[in-house]
């Protein structure tokens, strides 16, 4: 009787911890979704929903003249309340098509509470509401970012009240809901919700490296940042200015000085002239040349109210576009890049200046003054080359060679893809003429008979496959981590070498990737311009 009370104990026993564990696995599996509540409504933005509606439809309304582009790679948006900065936030979203199938959106801004030294990546919640609905997360995209590298984490605190990420929800919303192609219950992508907060360049730059992956034609950037913080009027005018030209120009160092120059220059609270200043690096540091830095709207809110202009915040807008490709698949940033004969003329003047003025001390700066011209954008003008002379601002690597009689009297050259044409050329010339080791300093009196010789780079273009690499018309730019190496188009017809011989040298002795190394790297071509 004993054993068999125990017996029948061990099967009750038995089928409790059964019963229990398949509780858990159903609870586990129908657990509640998180829901990250829409905390800045009737603050930043109106909370009714068919008003939000309505404000949202009539900001995008403004906007609205066919200038929706699929070529939108990332926006730079404001993210104050829509009194004050909806109309530039609009400006931007109406750049998007959104019946362009995104996977999803990363949403990166700055934080307003918490200092975090790195990036936190909400993978907790499931979704972020607003008055509209909810909003999905990329839980398992967002997951994967804090695999990757331990910039990256979650921090609940970063995310629990800040508004910059939140407020433009209502605009994607809306924006998917008003397209006559796609049906009335279309879902906005999931996003992946970023707030960024160090400014360890290094972090930023490895935030990058891990994002860059994402930035694809099939993903969108969403940059949330307001400008200037409470300078007067007319000083948030001149400091935003200043700023937008640096982001515009595309180069992170540029925008990066234009940021350090308004903290120095001793107008009143400008200590801060982009409050997503980190974001905005993180993105510039995935820009190459197969994009284009458009600036779109630019207002501050003393513009809007005029009543007190003492303390006013500065907006911009601006829509970062991947060079479209034509029916060969080849970018304009390759294919397309041309140098006409008056454009050769000039970079030639622009060479023979830059030594003549070396020779009288003068600073190479000043080379840009030839091209007169200036920029329409910004209220605080500086040089900015007209449509005809816009390949001029193309980044590029460039080679100039200087010869006298006939004979080389010096050589350099720059390759890369981090100073404007006009600016290289002159840079180099200069460095040839003065810096070439195996000469001694050009002489004034040796201009007379100077030959000038300019090689353009065109910009890289990336290649799958070595059926895209055409041997003596392009030159090969091979890169693994940390490793880079190159030969230029006309290294072929000094060696006898196949385009497969081509490429391994080059792994192999400029890489230092090994003769098979350049088969799971970055591949680059480009082509040379001589004249």
């Amino acid at each position: 009787m004993m054993v068999l009370t125990l017996l029948l104990a061990l099967m009750m026993m038995k089928s409790c911890v059964s019963s229990s564990q398949e509780s858990g696995v159903h609870s586990q599996q129908e657990r509640e979704p998180i829901v990250r509540p829409a905390t800045q409504a009737n603050r930043f933005y109106e909370g009714n929903p068919q008003r939000l509606s309505r404000e949202v439809d009539s900001l995008l309304n403004l906007h609205h003249s066919g200038s929706q582009d699929g070529r939108v790679a990332a926006l730079i948006v404001p993210h104050a309340g829509y009194y004050f900065s909806g109309s530039v936030a609009a400006s931007a979203y109406a750049r998007l098509r959104p019946q362009k199938p995104y996977k999803r959106i990363f949403l990166l801004g700055p934080s307003h509470h918490e200092w975090l030294d790195g990036a936190s990546v909400n993978y907790e919640a499931d979704y972020y509401a607003t008055p509209l609905g909810n909003v999905a997360v990329d839980r398992e995209t967002a997951q994967q970012l804090v695999a990757a590298d331990s910039v990256f984490f979650y921090r609940s605190e970063a995310h629990d009240r800040e508004h910059c990420l939140e407020v433009q929800l209502p605009f994607l919303q809306r924006l998917f809901a008003l397209h006559p192609s796609l049906s009335a219950n279309q879902e906005v992508p999931p996003i992946v919700p970023i707030i960024i907060s160090t400014n360890d360049y290094r972090k930023l730059k490895r935030m990058a490296q891990v994002l860059k992956p994402y930035f694809t034609d099939d993903h969108l950037f969403i940059i949330s940042s307001d400008f200037s913080h409470y300078p007067s009027y007319d000083d948030a005018c001149e400091a935003d200015a200043l700023t937008g030209r640096a982001i515009e120009t595309g180069d992170v160092e540029q925008f990066i000085a234009a940021i350090e120059a308004n903290a120095r220059s001793g107008r009143r609270n400008l200590s801060t002239s982009a409050c997503g200043e980190f974001a905005i690096i993180t993105l510039m540091l995935m820009l190459d040349n197969r994009y284009n830095v458009q600036h779109l709207m630019y207002q501050n809110s003393g513009d809007v109210d005029n009543h007190d202009r003492s303390r006013v915040v500065g907006y911009h807008s601006f829509a970062i576009l991947r060079h479209s490709q034509n029916g060969s698949g080849q970018t304009p940033s390759d294919a397309d890049f041309t140098l006409t004969d008056d454009d050769k003329a000039t970079l030639k003047a622009i060479a023979l200046q830059s030594i003549k003025d070396s020779l009288d001390g003068k600073p190479i700066a000043q080379q840009r003054s030839m091209l007169n011209v200036q920029s329409s954008k910004f209220k605080d003008q500086s040089p900015k080359f007209k449509d005809q002379s816009s390949k001029f601002n193309v980044k590029c690597g460039a080679f100039v060679s200087l010869h006298r009689q006939g004979r080389l009297r010096g050589c350099i050259g720059h390759f890369g893809e981090d100073v404007p044409l006009c600016e290289i050329v002159a840079e180099m010339a200069r460095a040839a003429a003065f810096d070439d080791p195996r000469f001694m300093p050009l002489k004034r009196e040796e201009l007379a008979d100077l030959d000038i010789e300019i090689s353009v780079l065109t910009p890289m273009r990336r290649i799958q496959s070595l059926d895209e690499f055409e041997l003596r018309r392009h030159g090969i730019y091979i890169r693994k981590g940390r490793r880079s190496g190159t030969f230029l188009p006309q290294v072929a017809d000094e060696v006898n070498w196949t385009k497969e011989e081509f490429v391994a040298h080059c792994s192999q002795d400029k890489a230092g990737l090994g003769w098979d190394g350049w088969r799971d790297a970055e591949l680059y071509v480009y082509e040379a311009i001589v004249f």
